[in-house]
């Protein structure tokens, strides 16, 4: 009897599976099916969960729910808007003379010697559960004095049986700023911070010269001064900068300048901590609203709601359409709404792909390999969903991105630089024959949108519409911005001495050269469209594949004569484009950004004038000479905008894109019973193949057990 039970489980699961849960492909446990939990993958291991020394958008996916700055964008109004996060206020920012005395808010930036921003911070918040705060009943710290011995049973952070925490204070928040000039730290803004924050070059030295003395793994940067951060009282803070850098406000709401308590960095820097990988790389410690309970990087990556967390709520205001699109139906409910996010890993994007269309993944990227299945174009162009994903209720959300891929010629090139009419009326023609629309529609799947200059669309000094066209390179047909004939480029290419594409006096065929990173057949394709523009002016491009490595050698020594590359824009200021052509960023000569060693005396005088200037009219009307002068020298072909497609099914609430945003988990609702739901309808085990195979070998055994009831019969006989 007992032989036979597996047989008829297999015939009752073979007849009823299907009829109720579970589903056999669920890879989630049963008694999450309710839950409000976020679910999502992740491709790439986080190297640094280290506030100070992260810089990585795969590791802000973390850091951002974890760490809170005093400062934080804005989650629905455009364009980009800092709000304030654990300050009770945005800070206070005194403009001070060369005299020391203070100066008017509008004073102008060669006046202001000194910038002083002053942080309050809310009373009442505390960091999340954690050993480094744990006590004894004497209130002393219990794990501050470890020895490798009382390691031996510890592998893991949750190996520490208690924990502890306590109130966040503005020493904190200084404590993390002298945390940049720690020599062990590599922090990646430590050298951008030393020009303008006062005291911390002098720190740096300080730093260096202790930790090479004493050679301890902890420093304690509490008895370390810093002449430009100091602490007023329990909960204010402030930080002296040099001169005016007004661009200084968008930092204060990145993880750099988020607090972190003496307790976490003399903890993680006992001996044998980092040979268990226990460290704030891979156990950070924060006052946000979820902690990392689980970092398992070659399965999954987990974030808790903090028990601690002191509490927000969803804003009450937004942009236009915000009301009708739902996205202010949350309004001034508490966050967060979701008690945990589990990240899978992810290596493959087909097999991501296909759990996100079970349900299993609640938000879904669209990579060239699904997008086809995912999105078409309307008759407009406009990019909408598929009938299939219609059926199934997912949403396409789509914003361009605050990134810019563009095409840069060597202004130090004999050829194609130079800043006479000749060689502007070169670059112009280019401008006009590359043809990024076709470009964007062939290479991107039709997700981004023409450049018209450097400024991104909607960062400050961007205008939109006919306003907003590059008259060089476009003109404005019936409401919309249309690339100039190629007959245009022609005659620029006559005025410019290379009818044809040859040089007037000696009749040569025009010859530039392209070099290029990418090899293989993938960009084969590319290059090949890319050869094709040029010759439509009669040039010939001749391409010079190379590596990264090499590339890199190439563009500092100013051997390059074109080259395409991009950049992301750290914050949402004008500044952060334009430094990319200022006359002293250039590469070769300063080691700077500015790629294609651009120098027009007007325009460095203009972004002098404007880089520490604050948002108004006035800073409008002279960005927008600087980008005349961009467009009319045309050092880059403008190139592209990315738009992100991102798809996220019905039961996900409160999606909308934030490309400055890094902690917008908090924001995000789930409907788990309609999850539940959909993922029973989507997933139902298809057993009629099954049970045709079953019936067909009951079939097959009936001429065996008539052979052998035969031949029973006959022996009995």
């Amino acid at each position: 009897m007992l032989r036979r039970q597996p047989f008829l489980l297999f015939i009752i699961v073979l007849f009823c599976g299907g009829c109720s849960k579970p589903l056999w492909n669920d890879p989630y446990p049963a008694d999450q099916d309710q839950a409000s939990i976020y679910y999502d993958h992740f491709a790439e291991r986080p190297k640094h969960l280290d506030p100070v020394r992260s810089y990585s958008s795969n590791e802000y996916l973390f850091l951002g729910q974890i760490y809170e700055p005093p400062l934080q964008y804005h989650f629905l109004k455009r364009p980009y808007e800092l709000t304030t996060l654990t300050a009770t206020e945005m800070p206070a920012v005194t403009f001070l003379g060369k005299d020391g005395k203070s100066l008017l808010e509008n004073a102008k930036p060669d006046q202001v010697a000194w910038t002083v921003y002053r942080i309050t911070i809310k009373p009442g918040i505390n960091y999340q559960p954690h050993p480094a705060f744990a006590k004894n009943e004497q209130g002393d710290l219990l794990y501050h004095s470890l020895t490798e011995d009382d390691l031996d049973d510890i592998h893991t952070l949750s190996d520490f049986p208690k924990t502890g925490s306590r109130e966040l204070i503005a020493d904190d928040y200084v404590y993390e700023v002298k945390r940049m000039a720690h020599p062990a730290t590599h922090s990646p803004i430590a050298s951008l911070m030393a020009k303008y924050i006062v005291g911390l070059k002098e720190l740096a030295a300080d730093l260096r010269s202790d930790y090479k003395t004493e050679k301890k793994a902890f420093i304690d940067l509490r008895k370390y001064s810093i002449e430009g951060v100091r602490v007023v009282d329990r909960y204010t803070y402030e930080i002296k900068l040099k001169g005016k850098y007004p661009q200084f406000i968008y930092w204060l709401s990145m993880s750099f300048f988020s607090p972190m308590p003496w307790e976490a960095d003399h903890f993680y820097s006992q001996t044998g901590m980092e040979d268990k990988n226990i460290s704030l790389d891979w156990y950070p410690v924060g006052t946000g609203p979820f902690m990392l309970t689980e970092n398992n990087p070659n399965r999954r990556m987990v974030l808790t709601k903090n028990p601690n967390f002191h509490g927000e709520t969803y804003p009450t205001e937004g942009e236009p359409g915000d009301q009708e699109n739902g996205l202010l139906d949350d309004a001034g409910k508490t966050l967060p709404f979701i008690n945990q996010a589990i990240y899978s890993l992810e290596k493959e994007s087909i097999p991501a792909w296909n759990k996100f269309l079970q349900g299993y993944y609640d938000t879904s990227g669209v990579d060239s390999d699904s997008f086809d299945q995912a999105v078409q174009f309307g008759a407009q162009g406009d990019a909408q969903l598929t009938d299939d994903m219609q059926k199934k209720g997912i949403k396409l959300l789509t914003a361009v991105t605050t990134s810019t891929y563009y095409m840069g010629f060597n202004m130090l090139d004999d050829v194609i630089g130079g800043n006479s009419e000749r060689h502007r009326k070169l670059r112009q023609a280019i401008s006009i024959a590359i043809d990024y629309e076709e470009y964007i529609s062939i290479f991107a799947n039709g997700r981004g949108v023409p450049a018209q200059g450097p400024i991104q669309p909607g960062i400050f000094g961007s205008k939109e519409g006919r306003d907003g066209i590059n008259p060089i390179v476009y003109k404005w047909v019936k409401g919309k911005p249309r690339r100039k004939s190629i007959e245009v480029a022609r005659q620029l290419m006559i005025e410019a001495g290379y009818p044809g594409g040859r040089n007037a006096k000696t009749g040569k065929q025009l010859i530039l050269y392209f070099d290029s990173t990418g090899g293989g057949p993938g960009s084969k394709s590319l290059l090949d469209w890319m050869s094709k523009q040029f010759k439509k002016l009669g040039i010939q491009l001749v391409i010079r594949a190379t590596d990264y490595n090499r590339f890199q050698e190439k563009m500092l020594k100013g051997t390059v004569q074109i080259y395409q590359w991009g950049w992301n824009a750290d914050y949402p200021d004008p500044e952060n484009f334009l430094f990319l052509l200022y006359g002293p960023n250039g590469k070769v000569e300063h080691r700077g950004e500015n790629a294609s060693n651009y120098s027009n005396p007007e325009f460095d005088a203009l972004f002098e004038k404007i880089k520490n200037m604050d948002n108004s009219l006035e800073r409008q009307v002279v960005i927008d000479k600087m980008v005349t002068i961009l467009r009319e020298d045309a050092p880059w072909l403008w190139g592209w905008h990315p738009v992100a497609f991102s798809l996220h099914h019905s039961w996900y609430k409160n999606a909308k894109p934030n490309l400055m945003a890094n902690n917008t988990l908090k924001y995000k609702r789930i409907d788990p019973v309609l999850r539940n739901e959909k993922r029973k309808a989507w997933n139902q085990p298809v057993l009629g193949p099954l049970k045709w195979l079953f019936l067909l070998f009951i079939l097959s055994l009936i001429p065996a057990v008539f052979i052998w009831w035969r031949k029973e019969r006959a022996t009995v006989l």
